[in-house]
């Protein structure tokens, strides 16, 4: 969740054998740079900030330059530390902005021409099947079902997912609508909504989850207790990180917290009906989502409502994650990683995956 740069673990190396991912959202741009080990990776180095290349898209079709310059220059920044690293297996994707912007093949070409980073756009189906591969280390066996969600800046996206044994599962249905914080905030002007708004936003998207929820027999589920709820999101992760009373974000507290659908429910009513200068002051929120988060709660409260599941477990890792996972995975089956692993030096850093 953290829009700040993730702090680097040890004394930085050159590394061609290190991994790097990004995530070009809606609202921000995320780096991962990491290690293969033989269970997982290593994190080396990160980097997150708030973009909002998705500005304005949802009424004009386009990205605006002052977006696309904000975005240039985190993405110069990536850059940087990809080249600081020596990182030579990098795969970067975009996602909502840049699938509904006309301008948006255009503005990735500009970025691989100024910075030497090769985007690619992907479809929700493989943003949710990454999203899916990042956090399954946080699924617990012991419940056969899942409902994964992102809430995005342009979009979300919802998973249901099967039986699972810790290393694979099945998904058996996703969706992805087009409605996230970004583009709700621009909906509804500076961020700032009454109690009707909020209960309307929330209603939009109970209706938009219904057939979902009809088809995979979600609620039956439910009752038998068969479903465990997880969210992967700067909503969720804030949302835990304020459940903690953090004065400062942190990601090896927030990551896999569990929190009851109760203290969900009153986080919730107090974001909702907070002044925007109240939200500002919040650490974990702060000025830059202080409009995004509200739009979050009344998505979030909505999945919530809809699936009264009674706990949901925060996961602060995703598409970038499950982008490394699919690197190294690649790179065990052609055994190209039993020489990097042997190559490798050793280095101090957080465990990941």
């Amino acid at each position: 969740m953290s829009d700040q740069a993730v702090e680097k673990k040890g004394k930085s190396t050159r590394d061609p054998a290190a991994y790097a991912a990004i995530d070009l959202g809606t609202n921000n741009c995320r780096l991962l740079i990491a290690q293969a080990t033989a269970t997982g990776f290593h994190v080396v180095d990160g980097y997150s900030r708030i973009v909002r290349l998705g500005e304005g898209v949802a009424s004009s079709n386009r990205l605006n330059a002052e977006a696309m310059g904000r975005t240039l220059n985190a993405l110069r920044v990536c850059a940087q530390k990809i080249n600081h690293w020596g990182a030579r297996r990098i795969r970067c994707i975009a996602t909502e902005a840049c699938r509904r912007a006309d301008n948006g093949i255009a503005f990735l070409e500009r970025v691989t021409r100024e910075t030497g980073l090769p985007f690619e756009i992907v479809t929700p189906e493989l943003e949710a099947h990454l999203t899916l591969q990042g956090c399954l280390p946080l699924f617990s066996t012991a419940v056969p079902h899942t409902l994964l969600f992102d809430i995005g800046g342009g979009s979300t996206e919802i998973v249901w997912v099967g039986p699972n044994d810790g290393k694979t599962a099945v998904s058996h249905a996703m969706m992805s609508f087009p409605m996230g914080v970004v583009t709700l905030a621009e909906s509804y002007g500076n961020g700032q909504i009454d109690a009707h708004q909020f209960e309307q936003i929330c209603a939009r998207v109970m209706d938009i989850l219904e057939p979902f929820d009809q088809r995979n027999t979600i609620q039956s589920a439910i009752r038998s207790g068969q479903v465990q709820l997880i969210g992967t999101s700067g909503t969720v992760t804030t949302l835990a990180a304020m459940t903690l009373d953090l004065a400062r974000y942190d990601r090896s507290k927030v990551d896999g917290l569990e929190i009851s659908f109760d203290t969900v429910e009153r986080l919730i009513a107090d974001i909702s009906t907070m002044s925007m200068d109240a939200r500002r002051n919040i650490a974990c929120i702060g000025p830059e989502r202080a409009d995004l988060m509200v739009m979050g709660c009344a998505i979030l409260k909505a999945i919530c409502t809809k699936w009264p599941v009674g706990r949901l477990r925060a996961a602060d890792r995703g598409i970038r994650d499950g982008l490394l996972l699919e690197m190294i995975d690649k790179d065990r089956r052609s055994g190209a990683l039993a020489e990097i692993l042997i190559n490798s030096p050793p280095i101090n850093s957080y465990a990941r995956g």
